[in-house]
Parts: structure tokens; C-alpha cells; sequence
């Protein structure tokens, strides 16, 4: 029997949804509304063709507009929605605190909740709400379920997620690591446990989930133990637009010589820091082609990337105290070589060495990039959130 779930990805400034039925593996259709707030927007929406089955280019000046269009082209190419609904509607939320730990089942109660927690991840609940909200209007009496991207790092132990900060901070206000980036961890750990034909509960893995967003992540027995993302998702890595780690004092400093208020502060290190403060630009391919033609602050960029990257690994490493695998996923992870071989170069003492030749191959498939006999095993898995959280869904419906 069939059991269709859509599920929706609401991010910043774009929307990924896609029809997953859990039991066929089939995927009847899938898409994307992207640079929601510019003038050059477009939808794309696939029904299993190599062309898009439903184009439209234009504005979309709010998310809901863009999840309107998203319903059209579900009407205009199919599968009709309206008349074969799903079993129910995933939707990706980026913070859940501490209020959630596994998926539930959306009501007014917990729309209220992520509501209060939206300071925390300002980018994200906001539009996730959005999407949660025009889907429950679309499709009443059809289950929504929020899942969670904090959900999977619950397992952090208290040392991992422990800031040492006033205690008032933690006990009345929450202040403390969480994580992110939780179901793309939970679905590649596994797939990088089949790839290696051993149990999940036997490894311990780094992964490293490098897109327009980027973390780290130390996994013990197939459960998170440390994770570079902390409060909200602006720390760890260098990522698109957000810085990464700073100095925790820089807000202050900026306060007293520049006048920047804490909001103005944030809102730069969140949009306007990371690969586009130092290149120009948040999109990695284009650092890259201005990083080749002799662009210094590209090259800069990259070297700063993935000096980071390298930094996290080696003290995950420690952490971990034996590693059977790194893991590479996300736009990045899964697509730039060169990213792969500078994030990991000079650590063949510690048993991580790449080969080039599998490194450099034109694949996008589950694959080891490792040299031969290497002590650590050096992975590539594209990631598939939109199955995990498809998965997670139908689990809790039933």
C-alpha cells in the first residue's frame, strides 16, 4: 500500500519539497522554489522527467507565495494533491531547544512553542512555521509532523553541551549547545555504516555536513557527542554568510567603537559574515573560479574554510579517540574535491590520507575517496534529508 508523504525544507530563501512514498522508495515528484525575496526567483518542479514538468520565473516576495506556487505546480503537473492528499506532511524545523526531542505531531501548542524559540534560529523557524502553517491550510485533517534538527544531538553528553556561563543563563534562559544539521547526520551515519558493511553501533564517525550551512559532528557508536554548531546555528564553521566561531567578545568590542547594537551585530556575522564577507561571494563554486583566476581574498577565503575544517577534525579526533571513518556530505561535502583534499591534508599521521584519483572522480554516488589500507576511512554520502524526514514522519503517524 502506498504510503505518500511531502515533505517540506523552508530555509532562509528557499523551499525544497519532494512526494516520498516510504514504502515504494518511489519519489512522484519533487522541487524547488528558490531565491525567495529577489527578483530572479524560480520555481522547478520534477515529476520523475529529466526536464522540469512546471517552470515559472519571477518574484516571490514571501514564503508563502512561494509554497502558493508550489501548490500550483503540484495542480498544473501533478500528482494532484488536492485529490489524492498525502498521508501526511514532514516538515523540516531547525530548532527545537530542549522542549523536543523527537518528532511530534503538529497542534496550535506546538506551533506556539517554536514560535518562542524562533530567537534562536531567526533564519530558520520563522519561515519553517510558514511552511507548517500554509501546509495544515492546504490539506486540513491531514497529520503534520515537525522534525526536528536539534532532535538528534539530544544524546550530547553534559560536557559537550555545558557553556561555561553564568548558571542563571543556562537554567532560566537555555543557554547552551544544541546542534544542527540532526537528520542529515542520522541518515549518513547510517548509509556510512552500510558502505563500510559494519553496524553503526560499532563506529565512530566525523561527519561533515558542508553547504551553504556547515558543522562537524562527533558520533560514538552512532550517537552525537560533540557538534561544532552551538545555541543557534551560527557557530563552528565558516559557512556561506555566517562567520563561525569569533571572539565571544566581538559584539561588545563592536558596540563601543562602532555604535553596532547587538541585533545589527548578529544580523552581519548571520548574513553578511562567512565566504561572502571575505570573497565577495557565499556561493563556494564561485570562490573557487575567482580563487583560479588570482583572486587573493578568494584564495584567502578557502584557506580560512578549510583551515576550520581541518581544526575541528583534529580536536574531534581527541574527542572521539578512534575514528573508523570521516564522512563528507552537503552541496560542498558531496560536490568539491578540492575542498575535501585542503580540509584533510597533513594528517596522514593520524591515518586520514585521500587519494587523488578517487577524490577527483565524477561520481555522485556512496563512495570512499581514501587511499587503499588508509587507517581511517574518508567517505563521501550524498545526504537525502527529505527521506529521513519522510521516514520519521510516516513512523510517528503510525
Amino acid at each position: 500500500m502506498a504510503a505518500r508523504v511531502l515533505v517540506l525544507n523552508t530555509g532562509s530563501s528557499s523551499i525544497k519539497y519532494e512526494l516520498v512514498d516510504v514504502r515504494t522508495r518511489e519519489r512522484p515528484a519533487r522541487g524547488l522554489v528558490e531565491r525567495i525575496g529577489e527578483d530572479d526567483g524560480r520555481l522547478t518542479h520534477h515529476t520523475g522527467l529529466e526536464r522540469p514538468g512546471f517552470e515559472r520565473r519571477g518574484r516571490f516576495a514571501t514564503h508563502a507565495e512561494g509554497l502558493a506556487a508550489m501548490l500550483e505546480a503540484f495542480a498544473t503537473a501533478g500528482p494532484d494533491l488536492r485529490a489524492d492528499p498525502p498521508v501526511g506532511v514532514g516538515h523540516r524545523v531547525v530548532h527545537g531547544g530542549t522542549r523536543f526531542r523527537e518528532p511530534v505531531l503538529v497542534d496550535d501548542a506546538v506551533i506556539a512553542a517554536i514560535e518562542e524559540l524562533a530567537p534562536l534560529a531567526p533564519l530558520h523557524n520563522p519561515v519553517n512555521l510558514t511552511g507548517i502553517r500554509v501546509a495544515r491550510d492546504a490539506f486540513p485533517g491531514v497529520p503534520q509532523v515537525a522534525v526536528f534538527d536539534t532532535a538528534f544531538h539530544r544524546t550530547l553528553p553534559p560536557e559537550a553541551y555545558t557553556y561555561a556561563v553564568p548558571r542563571e543563563w543556562a537554567e532560566r534562559l537555555g543557554v547552551r549547545r544544541f546542534g544542527f544539521h540532526g537528520t542529515s547526520c542520522a541518515y549518513v551515519a547510517r548509509r556510512a555504516a552500510a558502505l563500510l558493511d559494519r553496524g553503526l553501533e560499532e563506529l565512530n564517525l566525523i561527519v561533515l555536513h558542508l553547504g551553504n550551512g556547515a558543522s562537524a559532528t562527533a558520533l560514538a557508536a552512532g550517537r552525537s557527542v560533540d557538534t561544532s554548531m552551538g545555541l543557534t546555528p551560527l557557530e563552528g564553521l565558516v559557512m556561506g554568510t555566517r562567520s563561525g566561531d569569533t571572539d565571544p567578545a566581538l559584539s561588545g568590542y563592536l558596540a563601543r567603537v562602532a555604535g553596532l547594537d547587538a541585533e545589527k551585530s548578529e544580523d552581519a556575522l548571520d548574513r553578511h559574515g562567512g565566504l561572502l564577507a571575505l570573497a565577495g561571494s557565499g556561493d563556494m563554486r564561485t570562490v573557487r573560479r575567482r580563487a583560479s583566476g588570482g583572486d587573493a581574498d578568494a584564495r584567502l577565503a578557502l584557506d580560512v574554510y578549510t583551515r576550520r575544517i581541518r581544526k575541528y577534525v583534529g580536536a574531534y579526533y581527541a574527542v572521539l579517540g578512534r575514528v573508523d571513518a570521516i564522512v563528507f556530505t552537503g552541496g560542498v561535502g558531496e560536490h568539491d574535491a578540492a575542498t575535501r583534499a585542503e580540509a584533510l591534508s597533513g594528517l596522514d599521521r593520524l591515518g586520514i590520507t585521500i587519494d587523488p584519483a578517487r577524490n577527483e572522480a565524477s561520481s555522485t554516488e556512496e563512495r570512499a575517496v581514501s587511499a587503499p589500507g588508509s587507517d581511517v576511512a574518508v567517505l563521501v554520502v550524498p545526504t537525502d534529508e527529505e527521506w529521513e524526514i519522510a521516514s520519521q514522519t510516516l513512523s510517528l503517524i503510525e
